[in-house]
C-alpha cells in the first residue's frame, strides 16, 4: 500500500465529531479525525514500514502522523530521527502518544528521554515523562535502576508545581505508573504523591483542571492492580 493510497482511505475515515474533538485538543489542519480503531484494518495489512511512516509523519496531517507511529519501526530508528520527529509534534497528542509510545520500543528509550526531560521545552520534557511512563508500564522492574528513578520521584516533588502544564500532567502520571507498575519503589511514590497535592492544569477559556496522583494510585490499590504492565504499548 503506497503513500497515495494510505492518505485516501485515512480520509475517508474522516468523521467531523472525531475531528472537532481532536481539535479541541489541541490539533489544527489539516486533519481528517480518523478514530484510532478504524486505522488498525490499515496497518494490519502494512505491518511495519519506516520508509511510509516517514513520508505519512512528514505531511503534517495530524491522522496520518498518528499513523505513522503505527506502522514505525523503532528498531531501525536512531536519536536523530526521534529529535526529528519530537521538533515536529506540536502538541501532546503528537508528543506523548506517537513519539514517545514510539520511542518506548527502542533500546535507546532510556537515553533520549532523558535529554528531552533536561530539555525545559514543555513538549520535549512531556514526551521524556510520558516515555518512562510507557516503559515502566510495560517492561520488568528488573530493567531498571531504582536510585534513578527515586531521584526523578525527588526531581518532581521538588518542580512539578512550576513546570509547564503538559509536563506538569506527564509528571503526575509518572507518579501513579511509578506506584502502581514499579514495585520497588511504590511506596515512595505514593509517599511522594501524597507530598505533591493537586496539581492545578490550566486551560485556555476554561476552567482549571486538578490533578490528583493519590487519588488514582489509591483506586488502582484498591482494585488489585498493583504491579500491572501492559502486554503491548503500540497498538
Amino acid at each position: 500500500m503506497d503513500f497515495t493510497t494510505v492518505m485516501q482511505e485515512l480520509e475517508a475515515l474522516g468523521k467531523e465529531r472525531t475531528k472537532n474533538t481532536y481539535i479541541r485538543n489541541g490539533a489544527h489542519e489539516p486533519v481528517f479525525g480518523v478514530a484510532t480503531g478504524a486505522m488498525k484494518p490499515i496497518a494490519k495489512k502494512i505491518g511495519k514500514n519506516q520508509p511510509l511512516a516517514e513520508q505519512l509523519y512528514e505531511t503534517g496531517n495530524y491522522d496520518a502522523m498518528y499513523f505513522a507511529g503505527i506502522i514505525a519501526d523503532p528498531t531501525i530508528m536512531t536519536e536523530a530521527d526521534f529529535d526529528r520527529w519530537i521538533d515536529a509534534a506540536y502538541f501532546y497528542m503528537l508528543s506523548d502518544y506517537v513519539v514517545a509510545v514510539t520511542l518506548s520500543e527502542t533500546d535507546i528509550a532510556q537515553t533520549v528521554a532523558d535529554k528531552w526531560i533536561e530539555s525545559g521545552e514543555e513538549l520535549r520534557m512531556s514526551a521524556g515523562w510520558s516515555c518512562y511512563c510507557w516503559l515502566l508500564g510495560n517492561r520488568s522492574d528488573a530493567e531498571f535502576n531504582a536510585d534513578k528513578i527515586a531521584g526523578m520521584l525527588d526531581q518532581i516533588e521538588k518542580t512539578i508545581h512550576h513546570s509547564p502544564d503538559r509536563t506538569k500532567s506527564a509528571m503526575n502520571n509518572f507518579m501513579y505508573t511509578v506506584a502502581v507498575s514499579y514495585l520497588p519503589l511504590h511506596e515512595k511514590a505514593v509517599q511522594t504523591a501524597n507530598a505533591v497535592g493537586p496539581v492545578e492544569i490550566k486551560r485556555d477559556k476554561k476552567k482549571s483542571s486538578i490533578l490528583l496522583a493519590s487519588d488514582n494510585i489509591q483506586k488502582e490499590i484498591d482494585r488489585g492492580k498493583l504491579g500491572f504492565k501492559r502486554k503491548y504499548v503500540r497498538c
